[in-house]
């Protein structure tokens, strides 16, 4: 049962600003509660993975607005390190199986909170707090329906990640006299132009499957385009069609490029020999982008750049960590005084400068974000939105292990026929 509740592994890890007359009466009510709280001074056990690469500033920067608006009410940071999140939903699971839930925890909106959590009828529905907090319309109708089951909101999200960019250092671009890539062809002329000139093209760090996961999943939306990528995880679209398949061999062609060091490399091991000119390119999430400004010093669209995984543009690969209420914890009203802040305008602007990501609500101010971010909110508003595979939102975790483990394979053996026939035994877990 443990094992069934385990969630797969994943990360760690413009909107006009609406000032109108709802959207100020909203905050404003999130402000009122927040200063009018008789909290009984108990303690919010904030569970989470995020403990370095810009995620764990973002952290901080929001329990301290929590602590400034409810100084009577104990912050537990429990925050688990290890594993891109593996080691923390482990423990997890085996506390909430014990009957003994944090306060409120980390989960991907997406398959990996419904099927997980709310199907093992652990989580505790929000749809009054929303309305509550007028919050029906501060976040995309897509994104409530990631958190939502059975008509049932569950769960509030605090950001929102983008699956299919790539970073690339500028200086080594232009020494090879390269340009982005848009198409599938034009990736391979450049990662043959930097190999030739004694650059990795490529750099992975598959330490964790899921990176490896990230690169298929985002070479799949660009074969099938977003509503068959999207029909996939339903069944419609078969994992023998010829499209998956052609996938599968583009994936055996761009292992070639990635550096031979991968296997003992996580993401941020791998992101760094980008940010050292090593290697030219990363397809990771945008934080990859907290971590390049964060932890490396470097500057957006001077030390580094950033376009879509060719063949994508125009569709935007959806992850969302979000907090809930789990069933069964002492304190709920402290709980939701926490997720009240997570969910308001200046809590999301607290946070997700610094982690990375862009915020969930639709009134953020943007002249927080830098390029990238003001970049990241225009495409999220404008374009096609899938759920990952490889953070948990598109499929169930069972499927999603049995993937991770297929690609580990993949990456070793190279075999594309086995690899569709593993993925293709795997689609009843879907």
């Amino acid at each position: 049962m443990v094992m069934a509740l385990v969630i797969a592994a994943c990360s760690s890890d413009s909107s006009s600003s609406d000032d109108g007359e709802d959207a100020s009466a909203s905050e404003g009510n999130d402000s009122e509660e927040a200063a009018g709280s008789d909290g009984d001074g108990g303690t919010v056990e904030i569970f989470s993975w995020w403990t370095g690469a810009g995620e764990e500033d973002g952290l901080l920067a929001l329990i301290d607005l929590f602590e400034q608006k409810h100084p009577d009410i104990t912050v537990d940071n429990a925050a688990v390190a290890g594993g891109a999140g593996t080691n923390a939903k482990a423990v997890l699971a085996t506390r909430m199986q014990g009957d003994d839930p944090p306060s409120t925890f980390q989960v991907h909106g997406g398959a990996e909170l419904n099927e997980g959590w709310v199907a093992a009828d652990k989580m505790e529905p929000l749809n009054d707090f929303y309305e509550e907090q007028g919050w029906m319309d501060k976040f995309p109708q897509d994104l409530i329906d990631l958190v939502s089951k059975d008509g049932n909101i569950y769960s509030v999200p605090v950001n929102v990640h983008r699956g299919n960019v790539v970073f690339y250092n500028k200086q080594v671009f232009e020494e090879n006299g390269v340009e982005v890539p848009t198409s599938y062809d034009e990736f391979i002329e450049v990662a043959d132009t930097l190999q030739d000139a004694g650059v990795t093209p490529l750099a992975l760090g598959d330490k964790e499957a899921w990176t490896a996961t990230q690169i298929f999943e985002n070479i799949l939306l660009g074969e099938l385009g977003a509503e068959d990528y999207r029909n996939l995880w339903n069944g419609d679209i078969a994992f023998d069609d010829e499209r998956v398949v052609a996938a599968a061999e583009k994936f055996k062609t761009v292992l070639g490029y990635v550096n031979e060091d991968h296997a003992s490399r996580n993401w941020q091991d791998a992101a760094q020999l980008v940010g050292d000119g090593e290697a030219a390119m990363i397809n990771m999430g945008d934080w990859a982008k907290g971590y390049f400004s964060n932890d490396l010093n470097l500057e957006t669209n001077v030390d580094f750049g950033y376009f879509a995984y060719p063949e994508t543009d125009g569709d935007f690969m959806v992850i969302t960590d979000t907090f809930g209420l789990p069933k069964g914890v002492e304190n709920p009203e402290d709980v939701k005084e926490f997720l009240s802040v997570l969910g308001s305008q200046e809590g999301q602007d607290a946070f997700n400068p610094l982690k990375g990501s862009i915020p969930a609500r639709v009134d953020a101010d943007t002249s927080k974000y830098d390029e990238y971010g003001q970049d990241a909110m225009e495409d999220f508003n404008n374009s096609n939105l899938t759920p990952s595979l490889a953070h948990g939102s598109a499929a169930a975790e069972g499927f999603v292990t049995k993937a991770n483990q297929a690609v580990n394979i993949f990456v070793t053996q190279l075999d594309v026929e086995n690899f569709i026939n593993t993925l293709k035994n795997a689609a009843n877990e879907l």
